[in-house]
Formats: structure tokens, sequence, C-alpha cells
């Protein structure tokens, strides 16, 4: 198991765990009020709850690193800190109201501005995807490989999210599956579930886990236009930060994505 050898990523995995079990009690009340923020993501007492919880556990373990999460921490304002925590408390909040279970809690540990180590857990399903930089992941302690290019699946999908299509002209021919979280989605190439994935507006805490994620299980992320996410760089609101993210279970077909997925004129 990683966990016995890397405390940061067992510290990690443990605060998703307890992050789902808060989670879960709000979702299966399911007396929300969600609310639109300035973006028009939906967010909910739910995800403020979690980030708080997120926020003063890695505070009291943590206190010299920085802490850059969805609802309360955009922003890293000591630009002399170059090792800290990237969290998204519940990734596929519109999923959480609405019942679905596709929704999970993503912590990465950045060093030097890059992630080294990240949990993802989605506790409705109860998968917990694991990563420490130079190690294979695992899903639930067992590991996860991406597709094989040269023993492809039978069948396959490209999974995206809904804001793909309103922007991007697709003409890749596998099954579409839009599951709704960011996170989720970037991790089925990892477990060989989906060949290629995208996420035409994903934030920093949507992808920063998946940045490591999908390299150690042997495939390839990276943006089709624009700035790369990583180094992070302190002064910058990642909250008004969007990238088109693209991961592939391969190189070609990380190419094949590249070649297929092309702006609206």
């Amino acid at each position: 198991m990683l966990n016995e050898h890397y405390p940061d990523l067992e510290f990690a995995s443990g605060l998703c765990l307890e992050s789902g079990k808060l989670l879960l009690k709000y979702f299966r009340n399911r007396h929300l009020n969600p609310s639109r923020k300035a973006d028009r993501s939906i967010v909910t007492e739910a995800d403020t709850a979690a980030d708080a919880f997120i926020h003063e556990t890695i505070r009291n373990a943590y206190p010299d690193d920085f802490l850059l999460s969805e609802e309360l921490n955009p922003i890293i304002t000591n630009s002399s800190l170059q090792n800290g925590w990237v969290v998204d408390p519940l990734d596929g909040t519109t999923n959480f109201v609405l019942g679905l279970p596709h929704w999970g809690i993503l912590i990465t540990k950045i060093e030097a501005g890059y992630p080294i180590l990240s949990a993802q857990y989605f506790p409705v399903i109860d998968e917990l995807y694991q990563v420490v930089q130079g190690h294979p992941p695992t899903l639930n302690g067992s590991p996860i490989h991406v597709e094989k290019e040269f023993e492809p699946s039978f069948t396959t999908i490209f999974s995206c999210c809904s804001r793909t299509y309103r922007h991007y002209r697709v003409d890749i021919r596998y099954k579409t599956r839009i599951f709704g979280s960011a996170g989720y989605s970037l991790a089925s190439v990892a477990k060989g579930t989906a060949r290629i994935a995208f996420e035409a507006t994903a934030k920093i805490w949507d992808l920063a886990a998946a940045w490591l994620l999908i390299p150690q299980a042997g495939g390839e992320i990276g943006v089709i236009s624009g700035d790369n996410p990583f180094p992070i760089i302190p002064g910058i609101n990642y909250q008004t930060k969007n990238y088109s993210v693209l991961a592939a279970a391969s190189k070609t077909w990380f190419n094949e994505g590249l070649q297929k997925i092309k702006p609206l004129e």
C-alpha cells in the first residue's frame, strides 16, 4: 500500500474519506439551497462546509503550506510559498444536488509548484484513487493503468464535459459519456475506461490530481490551447482561470484528440 510509505498521501486519503462522510450526510438529507457563483457554477452549504473542514485540517497539520481551494482560497497571497495543497472539496456539485452518484473530493499535494501526490474519493461509488510521483496509481488499493494502445479494448468511450459541444467541434467517433465531474472524467482515462477525455473549462482544482494521475498510469495530459496550469503561481486568482484539458491513454490518441477537437469558429 502506498499509504504505508508516504504519510502525506495517508493524510490526504484520510482527509478525503472523512470529508466524504461529511458530504454524504448532506447528500442523503437532500435539504440543500444551491446558489450560483459569479462564473455561474453552483455552490451549496455542503461545498463550503467541506472546504472549511479540509481547510482547518490542513492548516493544523501543515501550517507552513499554502492552500488553494475552490470556495475559500482561490489565490495564493504569500509569494514565498512553493509547497502546499490544491483542493476541490466537492467536484460535481450539480450531480450532488440532483442526487447523482459521480461527485467527489480531490486533494493534491504541491511541491515547487507541481503536483507530487494526490487522493481522489468518490463516496457514493466508493472509489479512492491514489498516486505518488514515480509510482503506479491505485484504485481502492489495486494498481490501475490506461488502455493499452497495442492491445486496444473492444469498446471504449470519449469522456467530456457538458460545455465541450458548446465551444468545440468534435469529430471523435467513440461513444460519448458526460459524467458531470471533471475529476472522475479524467480518472476514467487512468483506469482504462475512457480512451480520451476532454474538459473544456477546467479549473486548477479540477485537474491538479489528474495532472499526476494520468501520466503515472501511462497516459498523456495537457492543454489544447493557452497557458499550462503548472507551476502554480502566487497572486493569480484561479477562480477566473480556465484550462482546456485533454487526456488520453497514449500519445497517439492524445494527438487524435488534438486533431479532432477544434474550437468553433
